[in-house]
């Protein structure tokens, strides 16, 4: 009985891994410069089998894209007295800056609630905040806030029935990242799953840095900050002058 059970351990990785996926990218490196306005990232794969298709429902392809995640404190206003004020406020410990899914079906049909919390996928899963205060009311709203105002912003992204499987082996989809992006390794994740179950997924990271000029004065600004204040400074300046000096030579 014991050797059998020891087979049977031995077995099970293997039976779970009977499908497994092998993704791939148009691009692993994503370059902000002066005139970036976004980019369009394609991500694509194919599903390895060690046996033939199993019966059943068939499988499903979800794509995450996230990027480096930050604390943030996020205040409620109201009007009082005719003016706008801060209210209450929640400290969110953890909000990806940039957070894409993309799904072969529709989302209910994809992954199962359980699956959900267990590989935090969807978009509030992704946010993490703990510890509000007992005097807020209400404070999952702070999240839904967020989630909200970086939708309209095009950060956060949901894109139903957007991943083309064919012949459920092979899938494409195109992720558009826009160009109000932050630094930093944006984590991609692809999962496979059969009935809302995740049976299989692969990482691997796309890096976006800024280049040239946009990253020398990054640099600057963190490294030598009085520098790159006189450096503002300065070409304020110049630009005041210039413009002046335009202006009186086309008066004259």
């Amino acid at each position: 009985m014991r050797l059998l059970a020891a087979l049977l351990l031995l077995a099970a990785p293997a039976l779970a891994q009977d499908e497994e996926v092998v993704l791939g990218l148009s691009q692993d490196q994503v370059a902000i410069t002066a005139d970036f306005d976004g980019s369009d990232i394609l991500i694509f794969g194919a599903i390895k089998r060690e046996t033939p298709i199993p019966d059943g429902p068939p499988i499903e392809v979800l794509i995450t894209v996230a990027g480096p995640s930050v604390p943030l404190t996020v205040r409620r206003k109201e009007r009082r007295f005719g003016i706008w004020v801060n209210t209450d406020a929640v400290d969110i410990d953890s909000a990806p800056s940039f957070y894409a899914i993309a799904t072969s079906a529709p989302w209910s049909q994809t992954i199962s609630d359980v699956e959900d919390l267990r590989h935090r996928v969807s978009i509030r899963r992704a946010i993490r905040s703990v510890g509000a205060p007992m005097t807020v009311q209400d404070s999952q709203s702070f999240a839904a806030a967020v989630i909200r105002i970086r939708t309209e912003e095009g950060l956060y992204q949901l894109a139903e029935d957007t991943v083309e499987v064919s012949q459920q082996t092979l899938f494409d989809t195109s992720i558009a990242m826009p160009a109000n992006l932050t630094e930093g390794a944006y984590r991609t994740r692809i999962l496979l799953t059969r009935g809302g179950r995740v049976i299989s997924q692969r990482e691997t990271v796309i890096d976006v840095r800024k280049v040239g000029i946009e990253r020398w004065l990054f640099n600057l600004s963190r490294e030598q900050p009085l520098a790159y204040g006189l450096l503002s400074v300065a070409l304020a300046i110049a630009a005041g002058w210039g413009a002046s000096t335009a202006f009186r030579m086309i008066r004259s």
